[in-house]
């Protein structure tokens, strides 16, 4: 019998205290932990070899933690990643999700919810069974086992939250999806900021929608959520 191998956990922070007490806290969640203080070393290590999620502090010394986001975006699109961070505001937690992250924790955090997060975030993008049917609606293409999505004969690249955004839409279409849904089906909170739906939709619209200011497929249902309109065509 094969033993599963411990999932690898990269945490980039610069407080000595905070990169100790989390990487005690998720190797006793039966994590292997690869840990980093500055955002140099973590982008040459990500470069040499890819870790099951990214715990990424945003304000480091050097290459700052959306640096790190970007480059580890080029290099792996979908690496779960979470940033830890004192920026705690509703636009910052925005702007950390534009910069490319799956999920964003404002310090003081629990650690409790950190493994949580965590390990939702690498559920996720292991995807489903290898018995998982594929899903097609209008010309996306979605494979659920290898998580891989297409537009028509285009591979789309997505990070893994925007994945799971578009697989839920899909499997669910002509319906008005709330955000209060989508954050409990899609990230498993049962409550959150709606503002995190709001900048992955966005983020998502950008790689799936020819206008993302008019989408065809994405649509905003003002006061209520969205809807995936599954009958749209794409112009000619």
């Amino acid at each position: 019998m094969i033993e599963e191998r411990a999932p690898v956990a990269m945490i980039v922070e610069d407080d000595p205290n905070v990169l100790g007490v989390v990487g005690d806290y998720l190797r006793a969640d039966g994590f292997t932990v690869v840990a980093h203080a500055d955002g140099a070393n973590a982008i040459r290590a990500l470069r040499a070899s890819l870790p099951d999620v990214l715990v990424l502090d945003r304000m480091l010394p050097g290459y700052s933690g959306d640096e790190v986001c970007r480059e580890a975006r080029a290099v792996a699109p979908a690496l779960p990643i979470i940033m830890l961070t004192a920026l705690g505001g509703t636009d910052d937690r925005i702007d950390g999700l534009e910069r490319g992250a799956d999920d964003y924790l404002s310090k003081p955090f629990a650690l409790r919810e950190l493994v949580l997060r965590v390990n939702a975030l690498i559920r996720r993008s292991r995807g489903g069974s290898v018995a998982a049917a594929s899903v097609v609606r209008g010309p996306f293409r979605l494979d659920p086992a290898r998580r891989r999505a297409w537009s028509g004969a285009q591979e789309l690249v997505l990070a893994p939250r925007e994945y799971d955004l578009l697989l839920y839409f899909v499997r669910n279409p002509d319906r008005i999806i709330s955000r209060e849904e989508v954050l409990r089906e899609v990230w498993d909170w049962s409550a959150g900021e709606a503002s995190t739906v709001t900048v992955h939709v966005r983020r998502l619209r950008e790689k799936i929608e020819e206008d993302p200011n008019s989408p065809l497929f994405l649509l905003t249902e003002w006061g209520a959520g969205y809807r995936f309109a599954a009958g749209a065509v794409e112009p000619c």
